[in-house]
């Protein structure tokens, strides 16, 4: 492929089928075949993204690629979510690798607590020598903010907005006002590490990566997916490696610190092209999070399910019973109010507007979802063995409304 055009509006048209996935299980990232990362939201799926370029060409991203024509292949590292896309350019091969970072050594269900939210790439030559080229244009609040870009000794810090980001890079760099620029040479067997780290406002001491660690910290990473896959690789049946990388494709639409389960890592990318129907999907819809647990007893993941059914429980709050109505759905926290609000300073993925945050849907009574969440919960009753007396009256609860209110 030749290298996209600066043209806002095909900046704006990569195909969404094109993006990659990344995920800490706490927040996702998307990659482009052209190594941009134009989604990141930090430190939670439903924070303001940092990128936001799939919704409009001036709203954040992050490009690492050749500097000249290339083709490209990509794959996720055996096992993983670690992304890697390989450029093939007149010159010479290089592999790009791309991960979102768990707690260094952490493995299994583990992965996803206390997440450093990290973003790390990795730059690796193959063979012959191709010239690259950087750019990384952090835009908080979906855009609105274009921050301070301070050069540090080994890349960058912003300030602006209510958060920071520190970048380190293993090539030298240059900020022109919010925007961070390199141009270095990739040879065969030479490796350059890039680090982005959030922080929250006040933090001092926080650093990013040491780029020299970032490929070591990638392949860890690696680990610790394969480590949580060795845990449900219990499917034998049609297309198993499709059912593997979709299991971990539901794990990490898993917000680990709560157990909740949002239907899609983004907003507003549209039902129609050009449409009015883009809403947020970066919450718990009980239907929704209901049928991942069904998908995901295929691999017998019973944390999962009882991190899920705490979260309900929590979420809930008491309000299953006849007298009042579950939500159809919550925030990944537990949130009850979604109040939903547009963002007109966004043209919307190919101009398709208006872009929203929050979904006005939290407060619409549907009552299928007693249903859904009680057969998902059957379904585990033996994996989640003996329940807290909280979640057992909750259920209890459930089957109560939904026995007095079917006729509604």
């Amino acid at each position: 492929m030749e290298l996209p055009s600066t043209d806002p509006s095909a900046v704006t048209s990569k195909p969404i089928a094109s993006y990659g996935l990344l995920s800490d299980c706490n927040s996702a990232a998307l990659v482009g075949r052209d190594g941009s990362i134009d989604w990141l939201c930090l430190p939670r799926f439903d924070s303001p993204a940092v990128f936001s370029r799939v919704l409009d060409p001036d709203a954040g991203h992050w490009q690492i690629h050749p500097a000249g024509a290339f083709t490209v292949e990509r794959r996720y590292v055996p096992g993983s979510l670690v992304l890697e896309t390989t450029f093939a350019t007149d010159t010479g091969v290089v592999r790009l690798r791309d991960a979102l970072a768990f707690t260094e050594g952490q493995r299994g269900h583990d992965l996803g607590l206390d997440a450093p939210h990290e973003l790390l790439r990795s730059v690796e030559g193959v063979s012959g020598a191709v010239e690259f080229v950087l750019e990384l244009a952090p835009r908080p609040e979906y855009g609105l903010v274009r921050p301070l870009f301070r050069q540090t000794e080994s890349g960058g810090r912003t300030f602006g907005g209510p958060n920071q980001i520190v970048v380190r890079a293993g090539v030298p760099v240059e900020i022109d006002k919010s925007t961070m620029r390199a141009a270095f040479t990739v040879s065969d067997g030479h490796e350059v590490g890039f680090s982005l780290r959030w922080i929250p406002m006040g933090s001092s001491g926080v650093e990013a990566t040491t780029p020299g660690d970032v490929a070591a910290r990638i392949g860890e990473i690696a680990e610790g997916w394969r480590s949580w896959e060795a845990d449900h690789d219990v499917y034998e049946g049609p297309h198993r490696e499709l059912v593997r990388l979709s299991s971990r494709v539901l794990k990490a639409l898993t917000y680990r610190p709560t157990g909740a389960i949002v239907a899609a890592p983004t907003t507003s990318l549209p039902e129609t092209v050009g449409g009015e129907r883009n809403w947020d999907y970066r919450y718990t819809w009980i239907r929704d999070a209901s049928l991942t647990l069904q998908a995901l007893y295929i691999g017998t993941c019973s944390d999962e399910a009882e991190n899920f059914v705490s979260f309900m429980t929590s979420s809930a709050g008491g309000r299953a019973g006849d007298q009042h109505s579950l939500q159809i759905m919550y925030g990944i926290g537990g949130e009850h109010d979604l109040s939903e609000r547009e963002l007109p300073h966004l043209r919307g993925w190919r101009n398709s507007t208006p872009v929203r945050v929050g979904n006005g849907a939290w407060d619409q009574t549907q009552l299928d979802v007693y249903g859904e969440l009680l057969d998902a919960l059957h379904l585990y009753k033996e994996q989640l063995g003996e329940l807290h007396p909280e979640i057992q009256q909750f259920i209890a609860e459930l089957a109560d409304a939904a026995a007095s209110r079917w006729e509604e």
